[in-house]
């Protein structure tokens, strides 16, 4: 990581954010890279929830083992497996066995989705790092930032992804759960010819878990250094910005 561009990054947020929450970091490593490594949570739990922690300072090391719920481990990169009868699960249920979710309407229709999604490769074997950015360091290599936004800070954050390009759609919302929205979309698009920025936390089941005036905006590392670049002389420095600032500020 480069640390000049970390503290670069910390005073332009601070100039033109305020104190708004700072992005977390992910990416995969042999090593624990000075996270805490956790262990397997008892009982159900959400990654979502879990990454609160994250989001107050403290960076953690997942590896396979770590992650109870299936769902996760599945967009995390851990598995390839689906609980039997998933098509079931999101949809409609089975009537006296199993209550469904009813995120899509037919079970059919679940398995289609399923026949598009691709795999993230890279974490059998390694661990996935999540640190706040001012907890990266010189050894860190963060490949996708992700942050926990109100919607004016997303609006800046949305704009700014847009600022180099002229085909409009920067950024996309996939459906999906909420860890598929900040960790297994957006990690897919760093190698993408034209990264984009994923906008998600839509997943009713993943909202308990963030503020209620929260949204996630998740950008491949290769795409934010370029924002980083563009922020002193895009809409940013504008009285235009200047006026929506003194709302996240006050």
């Amino acid at each position: 990581m480069d640390t000049n561009l970390k503290e670069r990054f910390l005073q332009l947020w601070e100039k033109y954010f305020g104190s708004s929450e700072l992005p977390i970091t992910f990416y995969y490593h042999k090593e624990p890279q000075n996270a805490r490594i956790v262990t397997k949570a008892k009982g159900r739990s959400c990654l979502i929830c879990e990454l609160a922690k994250v989001r107050n300072g403290e960076s953690l090391a997942y590896d396979a083992d770590a992650i109870a719920c299936g769902g996760a481990k599945r967009y995390l990169g851990y598995s390839d497996t689906i609980r039997h009868n998933f098509e079931y699960f999101l949809s409609c249920g089975i009537p006296g066995k199993m209550e469904g979710e009813r995120y899509i309407r037919t079970p059919e229709m679940v398995l289609e989705l399923q026949k598009e999604q691709k795999t993230v490769k890279d974490a059998k074997g390694n661990y996935i790092i999540f640190k706040r950015w001012d907890k990266l360091e010189e050894i860190d290599e963060p490949a996708v930032v992700i942050f926990f936004a109100k919607p004016d800070v997303l609006s800046g954050l949305f704009t700014l992804t847009n600022f180099d390009q002229v085909e409009p759609n920067s950024t996309y919302t996939p459906f999906g759960a909420g860890c598929s929205s900040i960790v297994h979309y957006p990690y897919l698009e760093k190698d993408a010819d034209r990264p984009r920025a994923v906008i998600g936390m839509f997943d009713p089941s993943a909202r308990p878990c963030v503020p209620a005036n929260i949204l996630s905006f998740a950008v491949p590392m290769i795409k934010f250094e370029r924002m980083i670049d563009y922020m002193e002389e895009s809409f940013l420095i504008t009285d235009t910005w200047e006026t929506v600032k003194k709302r996240i500020t006050s």
